[in-house]
């Protein structure tokens, strides 16, 4: 080690970077950013906006228009009542909101921050987009990287993820601000810390604790108490506070929030999110490390402050995970409310009718039926299947979705809808949003392409430099992590049976069409006793009713460090995102149905 990195590294040894994250997904709450600019002491502001439904929204808004395409809002509404006082601050900025046209975004960026008569320089990164090689990919014989299935033709979006280098670069090379593309969500926490610790590409551990800083703030206010499973301990859901990173130069990092806002951070709030929408803890697949999750250890160190360290790394692989979106049909969702006696058998009756109508009329006009037909009663608990409970109720919201290949075919649909409420049982009355509108279906096509085959880059002051990204090595996957004990219930005392928030807190999420369902005990002590209840099989059993049978497997992953296991459920989501027909198309509410599962437990342990 050369005496300028020694004097460095000592330099660093009691700093802490401040990064808060003021966006989870595009919609999220416009006050974060203003909250923390202006109630806290941060260095950098981070806002993630970008799903794949974003990215189709977006590209089919550059279509109409080419100058669009990214989150306007984030330049309207945000930065732009907010710049003075980032600069006065010295704050800098970081977000994917740049969407598929991250050049236009900083276009409109700049002319605010030239209005203002301010000096703020503002970096752009580039690569992601791959559209004009999607021609090249196809007769290359590309396919989809879990299904095998052939890349279709209507394709809307095409992006790789990239990772933290170009931004990293772009802060070294003096940018205030950064407007990239599709990144990782984590990429834009992992690039500031490259550069203000100055890791290298090979301090693999440090990247990994980055890594998790990030994907612990991505999601904004959701690990500050949002989405808990004791939600009725969390104060001040009116006023939530977003997540601040205090990250040290060790890796080590602390979750905080602005004094005065509400929201609650605890160990469990914050082990919550680490297990949302993960695969195998012990590999976390990112651009720029491949992370280890699996011995992760929380600890709380004041009110609302949690310490989270632990995390190891690995290098990264030698591939860019290419997620695409594409149009396949249209489809139609309605929903409105029959009321009264037998509420859910006129439901029934009337969901039917109004399909069977309009099948007739389709076959009358040689058009086929619709290609998939989804109906829920919401109110009766039908999302639980067979562990439902209130299927008496006076009271129901059905929801009818279908998809067809021609627009007109739901279009025809929307139309018989309203004929209900007067040629059919009593009581239908609020269809929701008025008359249904159509739109289109829209899919998830993901596959790997090699490192060297994007071409990344930055844009300062219309300066382009290309960004030399590590090729990464081939990924050989760990061995997993042996199951750890498992209590013997026949040797036990009485056992009661319990629903499993009793002894464990959960939080789902999704993956494309998959969702995971981490489950964390309350106390060490349950967790044999949890494992005793839960596994593979049972959690097969329990959750079938949303798996697509045959097709779906069932995966458990250990995290000791958080007295943890993490399932993951394959084909759970009819389709997931704007292709499924479900009223959760995310998995949102999968981990709440869990929640209600029944464990076994000795009686004196709950004492």
């Amino acid at each position: 080690m050369t005496d300028s990195m020694k004097s460095t590294q000592n330099q660093d040894a009691g700093r802490v970077v401040k990064i808060g994250c003021a966006s989870g997904f595009w919609g999220d709450t416009n006050t974060a950013a203003f909250q923390l600019v202006n109630q806290a002491q941060i260095d950098y502001l981070v806002f993630d906006y970008l799903s794949e439904v974003t990215m189709s929204i977006m590209a089919r808004a550059k279509l109409k228009d080419p100058t669009l395409g990214y989150a306007h809002d984030f330049v309207k509404n945000v930065m732009a009542p907010l710049l003075k006082k980032i600069a006065d601050k010295k704050i800098k900025v970081v977000s994917n909101a740049g969407g598929v046209n991250p050049l236009s975004c900083r276009d409109a960026l700049v002319q605010l921050i030239d209005a203002a008569g301010l000096n703020l320089k503002v970096a752009v990164v580039l690569g992601d987009d791959l559209m004009d090689r999607q021609d090249a990919l196809r007769a290359a014989g590309t396919t989809e990287m879990f299904s095998g299935q052939a890349m279709p033709d209507k394709i809307v979006s095409m992006n790789a993820y990239l990772g933290a280098v170009a931004i990293r670069d772009a802060l070294d090379a003096g940018a205030d601000i950064i407007i990239t593309g599709r990144v990782v969500d984590s990429a834009v926490v992992i690039g500031p810390l490259m550069h203000e610790f100055k890791w290298g590409v090979n301090d693999y551990d440090h990247l990994a604790q980055a890594a998790l800083a990030g994907h612990v703030i991505e999601c904004g206010a959701q690990c500050n108490g949002g989405n808990f499973t004791d939600w009725d301990t969390v104060p001040g859901y009116d006023n939530m506070g977003f997540p601040i990173a205090e990250v040290s130069a060790d890796g080590s990092f602390i979750i905080a929030k602005p004094e005065g806002t509400g929201g609650l951070i605890s160990t469990a709030t914050i082990g919550e999110q680490i297990v949302y929408e993960i695969n195998d803890p012990q590999s976390y697949l990112l651009p720029d490390v491949i992370a280890d999750f699996s011995h992760v250890h929380v600890e709380q160190v004041g009110e609302n402050r949690v310490k989270v360290s632990g995390a190891r790394g690995r290098a990264p692989t030698s591939q860019y995970k290419v997620s695409t979106t594409y149009m396949d049909g249209y489809r139609l969702l309605v929903s409105f409310v029959i009321a009264g006696i037998d509420a859910k058998r006129k439901a029934e009756r009337v969901a039917n009718a109004i399909l069977t109508k309009c099948e007739r009329v389709l076959a009358e006009k040689g058009v086929q039926g619709f290609t998939e037909k989804h109906i829920e009663y919401l109110g009766t608990e039908s999302t639980y299947g067979p562990h439902g409970r209130h299927a008496d109720t006076r009271e129901v919201v059905l929801k009818i979705a279908v998809t067809h290949p021609i627009q007109q075919a739901c279009a025809f649909l929307a139309s018989e809808i309203a004929q209900a409420s007067t040629g059919m049982a009593p009581g239908l009355a609020g269809i929701m949003g008025g008359r249904p509108k159509v739109s289109p279906v829209v899919k998830l096509f993901s596959f790997l392409v090699d490192k060297d085959q994007c071409k990344v880059e930055t844009d300062l002051n219309g300066v382009r430099t290309v960004i030399d990204v590590p090729t990464g090595v081939k990924h050989v996957p760990l061995a997993p992590i042996t199951a750890g004990e498992v209590a013997d219930l026949s040797k036990a005392g009485a056992l009661i049976t319990v629903p499993l928030i009793k002894v464990a807190y959960v939080r789902s999420g999704d993956k494309g069409n998959a969702s995971n369902l981490g489950v964390l005990a309350r106390k060490p002590e349950y967790l044999p006793i949890i494992r005793a209840s839960l596994n593979t099989e049972t959690v097969r059993a329990y959750m079938a009713h949303v798996l697509d049978g045959a097709n779906s497997d069932v995966f458990c992953f250990e995290l000791p460090g958080l007295n943890a296991m993490n399932f993951f459920l394959t084909n759970a989501l009819g389709g997931g995102g704007m292709a499924s027909l479900r009223i959760d198309p995310q998995g949102k509410a999968l981990g709440q149905q869990l929640l209600d599962m029944p464990v076994q437990i000795p009686a004196d342990l709950l004492k």
